[in-house]
């Protein structure tokens, strides 16, 4: 018995050649052109079919072809899959596949002594041991005697599988990934079926394809199933999940859905004005499928005039919404800017990946939070929703746009490389369930002088957010723009005492967004640290806590989802516990806030390495302070 990655116990049973685990970490590791985030998606998919609960964790890099067989060539897909609900990824593999001796040297250290080693001996020339390092073959020494090791010519079985399909010997080596595929289906009992089905219809305009790597797939099976190598297999049964229906699903096409859902809901038609970055262009990808559902995606000339396309949307009396990464944010920072002047609604996703500049494209980061907050020139508050899985990004979008149709404001919706491309198991809602988002447009003058104009800048009492008009509606032509307005009639306005009085309307709009009270999860009640986190954090968090109180601690969490305006009981809250922990993917930015704002003394835990917590180096935080505390 151990301790779960997730802060469970992680148990086994053996029977007759089976062993049953409770939960399983994988890596697939290779070349960047080795295919293994289409393996570890597949296997994923297979896990999700089964009815496993599960997270992933791709990892890969920038380039579209890097340096073959190099360390930063290699790419990663991590899997854990369980028969609970589980938080993370999991913090080391207790499976690594290495398609070449550079994916072992980048992941070994990983690898928990007595850990399962697959690797493809095919690769292991001197060559390639010689271009990352190796003074001697690791398969022919002792410095893998830690571990179980399991030696197979992947390349030269698929090939000899192959033989009869008339596919040269380069093509028939392509399918490897796939030989790999199958042998881990086997070996933890996965379903084939599904993989077998994706296969023909990706390749469906080139069959030879197709079959070759069903054939691939299928000789992994077999060769697990005959080999004398592997003595055994494991099974994770079906975690016991809320009822109803559930799918795979990544960040950013749960992003995707939920604006496809807040159009439904609203009403209104959305442009995707866009441009291309990593890693948000999938929300492009997704959102171009569903033209069907009045969804217009524009793939602009570049950042600016993506966001400009979505603004005006927005004035034509549509659902405007932007996505980029934090560089994308700096560009658009002027046209964020025009949309909070003009009080028009505005989803502006950012998916944050590691910076400054172009910095790490295919890495996370959590750092965005500051340019979302005040990356504009003058006061020009916005309100900021950040998901915390990706599951949740639906939510989070459909929350997003509500409060930007609501309030006539721009959104910043913070998501992050780590949710973008992982992916979990997600409860597909009901319709019925999904708030109504329905927008009612001005229709008839509404100046209170009686002159029969409209007043663009009347405002609800209740949310301050001004009267929207589609261009063209009889009798209510009006003027917007980025100039200063006059309160009520929109007209220009330089006049000191109005722009004291419409910035402070502007800030009071966003504070006055009703966000609900932040939940805390204190099981025992008797909690004196609290954890606070936002964004990805939410899951090695969750997971560190339940380490921590496993341990016989007391320990509290809550995690904020409204990061402007805060949740009102936040003070409160953050008053309630001797001490206050906030891990973030950054140098601190949540606490600089909480500081400010607060006055509370938080103790920030940061790390900027382009790769999220882990459960374990948390639980030594927690473990640390709560210590301290009860000493």
């Amino acid at each position: 018995m151990s301790t779960g990655l997730d802060g469970d116990v992680a148990g086994s049973t053996r029977g007759a050649g089976i062993t049953k685990l409770d939960r399983v970490v994988i890596r697939f590791a290779g070349d960047s052109g080795d295919g293994m985030q289409l393996t570890g998606d597949r296997f994923t998919s297979e896990a999700a079919a089964f009815g496993n609960d599960l997270s992933t964790m791709p990892n890969f890099p920038a380039e579209i072809r890097a340096p073959q067989g190099t360390i930063p060539g290699v790419s990663s897909f991590q899997v854990h899959f369980a028969d609970y609900d589980i938080l993370t990824p999991g913090d080391r593999p207790d499976v690594l596949v290495a398609m070449n001796p550079a994916a072992l040297k980048a992941n070994i250290a990983d690898l928990p002594a007595g850990g399962t080693l697959i690797v493809n001996t095919d690769e292991f020339v001197k060559r390639n041991l010689t271009k990352v390092g190796y003074d001697a073959n690791p398969l022919e020494d002792e410095s893998l005697a830690a571990y179980q090791v399991h030696q197979v010519a992947m390349a030269t079985i698929t090939q000899g599988a192959l033989a009869e399909t008339g596919l040269g010997k380069k093509d028939a080596e392509r399918c490897k990934n796939m030989f790999a595929l199958g042998l881990l289906s086997w070996m933890y009992h996965r379903p084939t079926e599904g993989t077998e089905q994706f296969l023909r219809e990706k390749f469906a305009k080139k069959p030879d394809i197709a079959e070759a790597n069903v054939l691939a797939f299928r000789a992994g099976y077999y060769y697990g199933e005959t080999t004398e190598s592997f003595a055994t297999t494991y099974q994770v049964a079906p975690a016991k999940l809320s009822p109803g229906t559930y799918r795979q699903i990544t960040g950013n096409t749960a992003l995707a859905y939920g604006i496809v859902a807040a159009s439904q809901q609203s009403g209104l038609p959305v442009l995707l004005g866009t441009y291309p970055i990593t890693p948000a262009s999938d929300i492009l990808h997704e959102l171009s499928k569903h033209k069907q559902f009045g969804i217009t995606t524009f793939q602009a000339e570049d950042e600016i005039a993506g966001i400009c396309a979505a603004l005006g949307a927005s004035y034509g009396g549509a659902l405007g919404v932007t996505s980029t990464s934090g560089p994308g944010v700096a560009l658009k920072s002027e046209a964020i800017g025009l949309g909070v002047m003009t009080e028009l609604p505005l989803l502006v996703i950012d998916v944050q990946r590691g910076g400054p500049s172009t910095g790490l494209p295919t890495k996370t980061e959590q750092a965005d939070l500051l340019q979302a907050m005040f990356g504009r020139n003058g006061e020009s508050p916005v309100p900021i929703v950040a998901p915390q899985s990706p599951a949740d990004c639906f939510a989070a979008a459909v929350e997003a746009t509500h409060i930007a149709l609501k309030y006539r404001t721009p959104v910043m919706l913070l998501s992050d490389g780590a949710i973008a491309n992982g992916s979990e198991p997600w409860l597909v809602p009901e319709v019925g369930d999904l708030a109504d988002l329905g927008v009612e447009f001005a229709t008839e003058p509404n100046a209170p002088d009686g002159s029969g104009e409209f007043w663009p800048y009347l405002r609800d009492p209740e949310t301050l957010a001004r009267a929207w008009a589609v261009p063209g509606t009889a009798g209510l032509q009006h003027r917007i723009g980025g100039l200063e307005k006059a309160d009520g009639t929109g007209n220009i306005s330089y006049d000191p005492n109005n722009h004291d009085r419409m910035t402070r309307i502007r800030q009071a709009k966003v504070d006055g967004i009703e966000v609900p009270d932040l939940l805390v999860d204190d099981p025992s009640g008797k909690a004196r640290v609290l954890v606070l986190g936002w964004g990805s954090s939410y899951g090695p968090i969750g997971a560190a806590c339940r380490r921590v109180r496993k341990q016989g601690h007391a320990i509290a969490q809550a995690h904020l989802r409204n990061l402007n305006p805060f949740p009102k009981n936040l003070g409160e809250v953050l008053r309630s516990y001797d001490k206050v922990v906030v891990p973030e993917m950054n140098l601190g930015q949540l606490a600089l806030l909480l500081r400010g704002k607060y006055l509370v003394d938080v103790i920030s835990h940061t790390k900027v390495a382009g790769l999220p917590f882990m459960a374990e180096e948390l639980q030594d935080v927690l473990t640390g302070v709560v210590k301290g505390i009860d000493a």
